[in-house]
């Protein structure tokens, strides 16, 4: 059965009827959703009148029958508040101070709620019947369909708890994300960007602005802006140590109360993934840091310095950069032509997105900032961007499209409980379109300068994405191990465990400064434990997958990987990768990653001693 918190992550907001908006072909068309108020309505009250019903099976779950009846009617309600949650969060998205869409907010979010105290009683009452029960239902007539959600539930019922037991949980649930929420009081609601003053300017360093001034070819900027920014983070660090104690010791508390061995233990099977994939994934990257060793040193000797500094790991090695534009027309071109290797259908089918007012394209005052991809079972995907033109922003939607055509695909081929996708597999989708365009960018570069700031591009994408966060996913079994043996977590301790983690990863090219040692306080991710493990896991098995495509004349690599995009959460994660052909149970797609990173550094090297830089 889908998972409820797939439909209750979605923002509860709700506006009246389409209002006119600029009609061309790059801005959203909700009436593909609802086309008038009346329909919205007419949504609302079916919802709202089947929760009785819904709840009139509680207690009644003892018959093959009777289950199925349940699971029918429960689909029709989560599939209709689906879309109703959908078309409210996109409405808001469009234009955040729309009044009627907030006096509408309270009713939709009431009927969201309500509908979640409703079907609360549907898993505790199916975990609490006997396990030949469910062994018995997995292969019945009636449910055979829902087979992989009992095999779920059976693994998960020996680390359920007695009705009461879980009821206690339930209502303590709430505590463990308080200290994430003092985390962000102290480190967003109560920070203030610190304020550079330099070369007769001044600069408010937010979070933006400092990753660009961290890309700025005057090292004293970047430096300056470096010791100010981190500096800054000084007086809330005891009380983020503090906080972020406080979640890792919930995490190892509730874990112990659900009989796993650990938190590590317990994220992992709760998504589906053996303890052998996140081993693998730790020991290969250390094993292979030499690689990004050498990436470091030949950044020293391109930027001729010394020692590479924390400041001096954005900066780009070219001295120009890609100053082209891309007007949307010319990106859809780009992505049309990169995304050819995963044949005729999937192309045509993102040409229709384009066409067709999936993407609301440009930036707009009141709108929501950043880009994602989000629909429903029951409508198409849509993508937000704020298109900028840039050669990163054709990136962003190539990546939006991936995981716009994993949903087609998923909701065309399957039943709604297993429509969507894990965390563990949806970035292969988006990270895959990204793969393959800028492998078509690289081949179609025209000069050394330009193909020097792909490979630039291409390295740092790996290393953010494969290196960083696998440095982060040890931080993080580090600091869960030790409060598991009932130890502390002070600001020295964090800082310290970071700085030597920094210095491990990056090598003896790099100088680790004071400042450096508060990066763990501004990763918010610790506070949903082991996570970001999951980044570089997709970022190896998109590679796997898009090299086979590649190296595979007859076609059957794309049909696989397809058949992947098409699986939703048919099966676990793992299976399903390797029936695409790629085992992460293995190290061989992290080697194989690693040793395309280790081509990349050498090809930027020669690239820079053919222009006399190194």
């Amino acid at each position: 059965m889908k998972q409820l918190w797939l439909i209750l992550a979605l923002v509860f907001l709700f506006a009246s009827e389409t209002k006119a908006m600029e009609r061309t072909p790059y801005t959203w068309n909700l009436a593909d959703i609802y086309r008038s108020e009346r329909e919205f309505t007419k949504d609302y009250t079916f919802v709202s009148d089947m929760l009785p019903i819904l709840s009139s099976y509680q207690g009644k779950l003892k018959k093959e029958s009777t289950v199925a009846e349940l699971f029918s009617t429960h689909e029709q309600v989560a599939r209709k508040l689906e879309k109703l949650s959908l078309y409210a969060q996109l409405q808001q998205d469009l234009n955040i101070e729309d009044e009627k869409a907030a006096r509408f907010k309270a009713k939709v979010e009431t009927l969201a709620a309500h509908y979640a105290t409703t079907v609360a009683f549907i898993e505790p009452e199916l975990l609490s019947l006997p396990k030949e029960t469910l062994e018995k239902w997995k292969k019945s007539k009636p449910l055979k369909t829902y087979a992989r959600y009992f095999s779920e539930l059976l693994e998960r019922k020996a680390h359920t708890l007695s009705k009461k037991e879980e009821q206690l949980l339930a209502k303590l649930s709430p505590l463990a994300d308080e200290a994430e929420n003092i985390y962000n009081y102290a480190a967003r609601g109560d920070y203030t960007p610190p304020v550079m003053r330099i070369n007769g300017k001044t600069v408010s360093l937010t979070s933006g602005n400092f990753l660009k001034a961290l890309e700025h070819l005057d090292r004293t900027y970047r430096k300056q802006a470096f010791q100010t920014f981190f500096t800054s983070f000084e007086k809330i660090q005891h009380t983020a140590a503090a906080t972020l104690y406080a979640s890792v010791k919930a995490d190892e508390l509730y874990a112990q109360a659900r009989r796993y061995r650990s938190s590590l233990e317990a994220a992992l099977a709760n998504d589906d993934v053996p303890k052998q994939v996140f081993d693998n994934l730790l020991s290969t990257v250390n094993e292979r840091l030499p690689s990004l060793h050498r990436y470091i040193e030949l950044r020293k000797k391109a930027l001729r310095l010394k020692e590479v500094h924390s400041y001096d790991l954005y900066v780009p090695l070219t001295t120009t950069t890609v100053t082209k534009t891309f007007p949307i027309e010319k990106a859809e071109a780009l992505i049309l032509e990169g995304l050819k290797p995963l044949g005729n259908d999937y192309v045509k089918q993102v040409e229709y997105a384009f066409h067709h007012r999936w993407l609301d394209v440009y930036p707009r005052p009141k709108k929501y900032t950043g880009g994602y991809n989000i629909g429903a079972y029951d409508t198409h995907p849509f993508i937000l961007l704020n298109y900028d033109q840039s050669l990163d922003e054709v990136l962003t939607i190539a990546h939006e499209i991936g995981h716009a055509m994993n949903s087609v695909l998923t909701n065309r081929t399957q039943p709604y409980h297993y429509s969507g996708q894990s965390i563990f597999t949806a970035e292969v989708a988006s990270t895959a379109n990204e793969w393959l365009m800028m492998d078509y960018l690289l081949k179609q570069a025209k000069t050394d300068e330009e193909k020097l700031y792909l490979l630039n591009q291409q390295i740092d994408q790996i290393r953010g994405a494969l290196y960083t966060q696998v440095m982060y996913s040890e931080f993080e079994q580090a600091i869960h191990e030790k409060v598991g043996k009932g130890e502390s977590l002070t600001a020295e301790e964090l800082n310290d465990m970071w700085l030597r983690l920094l210095k491990k990863y990056y090598g003896p090219a790099y100088a680790a400064d004071s400042e450096a040692a508060l990066g763990w306080l501004r990763i918010p991710h610790f506070y949903d434990a082991f996570y970001v493990y999951k980044y570089a896991t997709s970022l190896a098995a998109s590679f796997e997958l898009m090299k086979q495509i590649k190296e595979d004349k007859t076609g059957k690599a794309t049909e696989r990987y397809l058949q992947f995009l098409s699986a939703g959460t048919s099966d676990d994660p793992i299976p399903l990768l390797q029936k695409a052909g790629v085992d992460m149970m293995s190290p061989e797609p992290l080697n194989n990653l690693l040793a395309y990173f280790d081509s990349l550094v050498t090809e930027m090297e020669q690239l820079l001693q053919k222009q006399g830089k190194i």
